[in-house]
């Protein structure tokens, strides 16, 4: 099936938003991911500007034979694959935010990110459960679990979901929650985007308080010393505080800050909901190794998102994580013979995270994914604006992989596995369970999700 089969000027007449074909003004940038190194080519993009939108580019492209796949950002858009037979909707400029104070929740448009979320929230006392970067779809993040700064406090951001506005594969807009279908509400906090194309989100925000965050630098070449001692200190670190160790290879780029432009780095950062004091108590250990720079400091929600230095835009980017059921000394030795300062490593960023605390699965109150039974989480990106790049960063993190291979958790976390055919998101039972749910409002398979999701066969 092709979009010349699509009834273009009945589909056109009917969106709020716009229809774009291969070859009319403006194509490149309709279908162009956050993922610069995705080149997308769908059979037609539908630019929504609102849910109806949504049910009128689903019931197109089934009626026609054709697939839909949803996209805010695309920040993880490689899994996706060929958009052969696919219609792309972007949710883009659906940025709406509505914030209850009272109730402690945000009502988001599917295309709204996180910095728009904490902007509204923060007058108001409260923050979501936000990624490390300001650009990254609320939505997208959400369905795939949500690790933020706050999570070892408070969990998945999938768990915090209480409605969702979807369209199913049937073209029919649903409010689902925990009485209203749910099955599918549980599918999709933390089981992707397969089951439905989610127009809008409800979720809680929390007291943000005076949070502390920032990084502890020291040079690349006490990664072994530093990283050792980083793995010991989360063995008693309070829930309180989440953090990441992490080696970072900065390139000499303008848009890097110049403090550490073309210069490598072994940090730490962390965020602490702890007071100054208690934090300060925490961190002796780590500041006793004399830091390079320390810059931790009160946070605001929308200064949270500058700690883990993501980029700002677009870029063409590949990388890849895993989970590890635990971090000891030796695991460690083998992360840093692939990773480290005399390795040929050509990576920007390999971090591990820690876990535990809330982020331990919470059946009772989340979805299909509410948490990992693993301690730790690896992710490692570098940027590649060419294919031999993107071909000796897969190599390198196929190597990664193996020499972690001993210690890896059967399951992977979906925001973080960027290459589709790795691990399992979730567990058998899970999965089978997902499947049934995805024949239930999906038999035909419409709905396509970043990380894919089958409809269970009778």
């Amino acid at each position: 099936m092709s979009s010349n089969e699509l009834d273009v000027s009945t589909l056109r007449a009917q969106l709020d938003g716009r229809l774009v074909l291969p070859g009319d003004p403006g194509w490149d940038g309709a279908r162009q991911a956050w993922q610069l190194t995705v080149d997308q080519h769908p059979e037609a993009v539908v630019l929504a500007a609102s849910a109806k939108d949504v049910v009128t580019a689903v019931n197109a492209a089934r009626a026609t034979g054709l697939r839909v796949a949803a996209q805010g950002t695309g920040h993880n858009a490689s899994p996706l694959g060929s958009l052969a037979g696919t219609v792309l909707i972007k949710t883009s400029e659906m940025r709406g935010v509505v914030i209850d104070p009272e109730a402690r929740t945000a009502r988001v448009e599917a295309g709204a990110l996180w910095g728009d979320v904490q902007a509204a929230a923060a007058p108001h006392g409260l923050a979501g459960l936000a990624g490390t970067a300001a650009d990254v779809g609320v939505v997208g993040y959400t369905l795939g679990g949500g690790l933020s700064w706050l999570a070892r406090k408070h969990g998945l951001a999938a768990n915090q979901v209480v409605a969702a506005d979807v369209v199913t594969a049937d073209g029919v807009l649903r409010r689902i929650d925990a009485q209203t279908e749910p099955d599918l509400f549980w599918a999709i906090r933390g089981g992707g985007g397969s089951f439905a194309v989610v127009t809008a989100l409800e979720f809680n925000l929390f007291e943000f308080g005076e949070p502390l965050g920032g990084t502890l630098f020291w040079p690349i070449e006490r990664a072994a010393e530093v990283l050792h001692a980083w793995r010991a200190w989360t063995a008693s670190v309070p829930d309180e505080i989440t953090s990441v160790g992490r080696l970072l290879r900065f390139p000499p780029m303008e848009e890097i800050p110049e403090p550490v432009r073309g210069q490598s780095f072994v940090v730490v950062e962390l965020v602490s909901l702890l007071d100054a004091g208690a934090t300060d108590a925490v961190l002796a250990p780590l500041r006793a190794l004399a830091p390079v720079m320390d810059t931790l400091q009160p946070c605001t929600p929308q200064a949270l998102a500058e700690i883990h230095m993501d980029p700002p835009g677009p870029v063409p980017g590949t990388g890849d994580g895993l989970l590890l059921n635990e971090l000891p000394s030796e695991a460690l030795d083998a992360y840093l013979s692939v990773t480290g300062p005399e390795a040929n490593f050509p990576v920007l960023s390999a971090e591990i995270r820690h876990l535990g605390g809330a982020l331990a699965p919470q059946p009772a109150q989340g979805g299909a994914v509410s948490g990992f039974e693993a301690a730790y989480a690896v992710f490692s990106v570098s940027i590649t604006p060419v294919e031999a790049a993107v071909k000796a960063t897969h190599s390198s993190l196929d190597a990664l992989a193996e020499a972690m291979r001993p210690w890896s958790a059967d399951t992977g976390y979906l925001n973080f596995a960027e290459r589709a055919g790795g691990v399992p998101f979730a567990d058998p039972g899970t999965l089978d369970r997902l499947g049934r749910i995805k024949a239930t409002y999906d038999p035909a398979d419409v709905v396509r999700g970043n990380h894919s999701v089958a409809p269970a066969r009778a």
